[in-house]
């Protein structure tokens, strides 16, 4: 009869224990890949813009598996966006992750009440709380000397300063779609910037903030001072005010996070 070594019984020790956390180890990566996930997205967009700004970010999450819906913010109130926003969420067939751009930030803060909604990803956007409005947190910081936003005109529409628009919207991207977000821009009436929320989502709802550090548009600071006092999530990308054309996977990867957190609990 053999006799086996104390070397041989370490070796064999040695290789089950390799063994055994390799598999321990692969099977807590393919539990992590295969976590449940909030498969519904909308995104809403902000002033100044339409919803063409989302392709980039539509391509990567479509692609993961996401149901992802565009809203087309009519621009007119508060009221009517987030009347757009609550008609594409009643089409949702589930739990949703609901996330805004700027003014879109707003929007969502009242229509996030709906009760499909599960989580909100805030993209370098404004987020008041009961009773306020966002002209007072865009004056909470002066504004960057690139910043174009203009007065109303006659009909109370507000728009961005043609010879502004790239440095202080969309510095990070090439000029040429600068310029086509510039002649697509939608007509934005201004009394929505001083139409004050009746109830923050946010207060009843996870949140997710994204603070585009070069943001021209809405300052850095007021994005954080806002999201800290929500204790939103903050994740902070180097971008834009429109960084979610520039940063798409960045973007995409907080939704993401978002929508698997959520799903969790």
């Amino acid at each position: 009869m053999k006799t086996i070594t104390i070397k041989e019984q370490l070796n064999s020790y040695f290789m089950f224990a390799v063994l055994f956390f390799s598999f321990l180890f692969s099977t807590t990566i393919a539990s992590a890949q295969n976590a449940p996930t909030v498969k519904n997205v909308v995104l809403v967009h902000g002033a100044f813009a339409d919803g063409s700004g989302w392709r980039g970010l539509y391509d990567i999450l479509s692609k993961k598996g996401y149901h992802v819906t565009i809203v087309q913010n009519p621009l007119s109130s508060l009221e009517d966006d987030v009347r757009a926003t609550n008609l594409a969420l009643d089409k949702q067939d589930g739990p949703t992750i609901l996330v805004g751009h700027s003014w879109g930030g707003t929007v969502i803060t009242e229509a996030g009440n709906h009760p499909k909604v599960v989580a909100l990803v805030y993209v370098a956007a404004l987020q008041p709380d009961n009773g306020e409005n966002s002209v007072q947190w865009l004056q909470t910081a002066p504004p960057a000397p690139e910043n174009g936003v203009l007065a109303p005109d006659d009909k109370g529409i507000a728009y961005y300063d043609q010879a502004k628009f790239h440095a202080g919207f969309a510095g990070d991207l090439p000029k040429d779609l600068s310029d086509f977000m510039f002649a697509s821009q939608g007509a934005f009436y201004a009394k929505g910037f001083g139409t004050p929320i009746t109830k923050a989502a946010w207060r009843d709802k996870p949140a997710y903030g994204i603070v585009a550090t070069e943001d021209k548009s809405i300052t850095p600071d007021i994005q954080r001072t806002m999201y800290k006092r929500s204790k939103t999530k903050i994740t902070e990308i180097k971008g834009s005010h429109v960084v979610f054309i520039s940063q798409p996977k960045a973007v995409a990867e907080v939704i993401i996070k978002a929508s698997k957190e959520v799903a969790k609990k």
